[in-house]
């Protein structure tokens, strides 16, 4: 069976909030889904999954580091990771706060490892934002998100 994992950083809960909708967006394409805290994941747990969609909030424009951590880690995974689907989302404090970037530097990540990426044109193209704790637009977008992986990952496998 496929199987999407969601790793997410929150302090507040705003990314958080995030993960859950996403998560509902998985289970609506019937793909099993695992989410974790970026503390409670281990890297090995990468190679497990079809899919991966990884949250952070922003931290001066880029990843938090427990994400970043857990990346910089990937790299002895590098080329094994390769035909997995990715998906990524961020939340900010502010409009303008970087949650374009941070979700682009998750995606280069992914990217890199040969990941599969897939936009949108509509809403968020690149990923899921919120400013501040999530609104109705932003967990549509994450559940969005959530069934465009999963239903990748069900073509792909």
């Amino acid at each position: 069976m496929a199987k999407v994992l969601i790793i997410y950083y929150s302090k507040t809960g705003n990314t958080e909030e995030m993960a859950k909708a996403v998560e509902e967006g998985v289970k609506e394409e019937r793909v099993e889904v695992e989410v974790k805290k970026a503390d409670d994941a281990k890297v090995d747990e990468l190679l497990e999954a079809d899919g991966i969609i990884i949250g952070s909030p922003t931290y001066y424009g880029g990843m938090a580091a427990p994400i970043k951590e857990l990346l910089d880690e990937s790299v002895k995974f590098h080329g094994q990771l390769k035909g997995k689907v990715g998906g990524a989302f961020s939340s900010s404090a502010n409009i303008g706060g970087g949650n374009e970037t941070t979700i682009m530097d998750i995606l280069k990540a992914f990217l890199i490892h040969g990941m599969i990426i897939q936009g949108t044109p509509e809403g968020d193209h690149y990923g899921p934002v919120a400013i501040g704790v999530p609104d109705k637009r932003s967990k549509s977008q994450c559940k969005d998100l959530g069934r465009r992986v999963a239903k990748l990952v069900k073509r792909l496998k």
